[in-house]
Order: structure tokens, then C-alpha cells, then sequence
């Protein structure tokens, strides 16, 4: 009798167990579901992003012919205040690689040697050669012919000429011996031609390095919840239609204020059109890259945006047509935060 009572208590608890498994298997079904559509649409953004936007690559186009040498003039170039007329500017006056600043002065516009402010806000110069071209209207092919113009620009550096450049830095008695070291094969190395090519296979290293790529490489758990939800409403706003390649924009030309006018221009700055003397691309700009760009404030080629928030809204609206949620704005501005860099120089 004991036998078959302690049998049925075996009988009764094992049934018991075998509910109580159920029912905590059903408790924990909807949180599993959950995770696993989480992933499923992380793995579907990463697949989406890697494909229209992909991670930087390592090299930049042209450094295959950069040596250490060359480089590390470059550097002492692009540091070089002695490259205006008088001694108060360098490259990096306007494009700052020190403390963070990631390439900009955060200036509206940047004063000149002479104090003369610039009519346009100063780009990053941190991953600027893998742009289409160099300056918000184009104008220089390549980072070579860009380093070229502010040193002989009189509203910038305001050196007079060429000449006049050389002989300066001739005078200063480490250049000979880093020039000649930097271009042995060249039998006159104090050029101004050698001098844009140094301070190019410098800029050629400045390749920043973020959690996007990260992302992008596989790493899921690189973006939070609140950055898929950026990157997810970033290309269904149709950002990603002029912010694409590797480095989210610097791939093409667009007008400024394609569905409605930017509002804050004044139409005295007809970007890319005074260049080619094609009425059709008035108002034309480079599309800037949003890697690092909640860095390198202030927004546009006016520079008259504070704010990333500001700038995402006016995009949506005057690109785009769209007036963007204070909540989507906020998810797009989590996601582009996701692109800030590191550099190493």
C-alpha cells in the first residue's frame, strides 16, 4: 500500500514538475522571440549598411607611394606656421588634429593671416582623400592640388607665390635635408610641388576609426537600441541617397535645397557653378561626409548651423520634404554619434 501511495506522489509531483517546466517555458518564450527579432533586424541593418555604406578602408588612394619619409614631412608641413606671410598660420590653424578636434577650427568661417575672415566654413581634413574631390565646390581634383591653394590664397596663408615659399623654407636649415630625404630620387627637392605631395601622404594617414565600422563588420552589439532605430530611420528618410559610400558622403555634388530653399543662405554663394559656369549647378555643393560630423560642427558650407539636431531637421525639410519628429531627429543624431572617430597621427 505504501508502495502504490509513494508511486502516485512520484506520479503527481513529476506532473506537477512538467507543468511548472511548461508554464516557464511559455514565461520565456516571448522574451526569446524578442531577442531573436532584435537580432534578426540588427543583422538586417548591418547587412544593409555594409552594402550601401561599408567600413573605411584601410588605405587611401595614393598612398601606395607614401614612405615614412615623405609622411613625416608632410606632418612638419602641415604644422608649419612658417607657410604664411607672417608666421601665424598652418594648415592646422583651420583644420585642428589636436585635443579631439578632428580636422576643423569650429569657426563659422576661419580668419585668414590677416584676419580676413573665409567666405566658406572650413572642412575636416580627416578622410578627405577618399572624397570625390577637395573644397565644398569641387575645385581641387585631389589632396595634392588642395594643399596647394590657402598657402598662396591672400584672404588665407597670403604667401605671394611659389618662389617666395621655397626660399623661406630653404632658410630653414632641417627642410633641405628632410626634402632631399623624402624625394632621393630627385636631383632639385625644394619644390612647392614636393610641398603639396608631403603634406598630401600626410593627410593620406588621417583615416578615422569609429563603432559604425565596428557595426558594419560584424559586431552587432556595437550599436545600442537607440542607434539602429538612427541608422534604420536615416535610410528610410532617404539621407542615404546623397550620404553613401564608405565615408557617408564627399561622393557627390547636390543643390542645396532641392524640395524647399535653405533658408539661411542668401544666394550669394552659387557654390559649385562659379567654377564651372554651369547655370544648372548653381547652388551645387560637395555633400559633405557625416563621418566624425558631430565633431566638426558647425553645419554647412555657411557654417551657419550650430547644432547637429538643427542640421538633420533643415536636411529632412529642404531635401527631402520632410518635417522629422523630435524623436526621430533624436535617433538619427544617436546614430551619426556612432561615426565619431579616432585618429592617429
Amino acid at each position: 500500500m505504501l508502495n502504490l501511495t509513494l508511486l502516485a506522489f512520484l506520479a503527481c509531483s513529476g506532473s506537477d514538475n512538467t507543468k511548472q517546466e511548461s508554464e516557464a517555458t511559455k514565461t520565456e518564450t516571448p522574451a526569446k522571440e524578442e531577442a531573436k527579432a532584435d537580432t534578426a533586424k540588427a543583422e538586417q541593418l548591418q547587412k544593409q549598411a555594409s552594402a550601401i555604406l561599408g567600413p573605411l578602408p584601410e588605405k587611401m588612394p595614393g598612398s601606395e607611394n607614401d614612405t615614412p619619409e615623405k609622411i613625416a614631412l608632410g606632418k612638419k608641413l602641415y604644422f608649419e606656421k612658417a607657410l604664411s606671410i607672417n608666421d601665424s598660420q598652418s594648415c592646422n590653424s583651420c583644420h585642428d588634429l589636436n585635443n579631439g578636434n578632428m580636422g576643423v577650427d569650429h569657426e563659422k568661417t576661419s580668419p585668414g593671416a590677416k584676419g580676413e575672415r573665409g567666405g566658406r566654413n572650413s572642412p575636416t581634413s580627416v578622410n578627405a582623400g577618399f572624397h570625390i574631390a577637395q573644397f565644398w565646390d569641387g575645385r581641387a581634383p585631389d589632396l595634392k592640388a588642395q594643399a596647394k591653394g590657402p598657402i598662396l590664397n591672400p584672404g588665407e596663408m597670403a604667401m605671394p607665390d611659389e618662389e617666395t615659399v621655397m626660399k623661406k623654407l630653404s632658410g630653414i636649415p632641417e627642410y633641405p635635408k628632410m626634402f632631399k630625404g623624402a624625394f632621393p630620387d630627385q636631383d632639385k627637392v625644394m619644390t612647392y610641388d614636393n610641398l603639396a605631395e608631403a603634406i598630401a601622404a600626410f593627410e593620406r594617414t588621417l583615416i578615422s576609426k569609429d563603432r559604425f565600422d565596428t557595426f558594419q563588420k560584424g559586431d552587432l552589439a556595437a550599436l545600442n537600441e537607440q542607434e539602429l532605430r538612427g541608422l534604420e530611420t536615416f535610410v528610410s528618410t532617404g539621407c542615404i541617397s546623397c550620404h553613401n559610400g564608405a565615408t557617408v558622403g564627399g561622393t557627390s555634388y547636390q543643390k542645396v535645397g532641392v524640395v524647399k530653399p535653405y533658408y539661411t543662405d542668401e544666394n550669394t554663394d552659387i557654390g559649385r557653378a562659379a567654377i564651372t559656369g554651369n547655370d544648372a549647378e548653381k547652388f551645387f555643393f560637395k555633400v559633405p561626409s557625416l563621418r566624425n560630423i558631430a565633431k566638426t560642427g558647425p553645419y554647412f558650407h555657411d557654417g551657419e548651423v550650430p547644432t547637429l539636431e538643427e542640421a538633420v531637421s533643415i536636411m529632412a525639410e529642404v531635401q527631402l520634404g520632410k518635417d522629422l519628429k523630435k524623436n526621430e531627429v533624436a535617433d538619427i543624431v544617436a546614430f551619426l554619434n556612432t561615426m565619431n572617430g579616432e585618429i592617429t597621427f
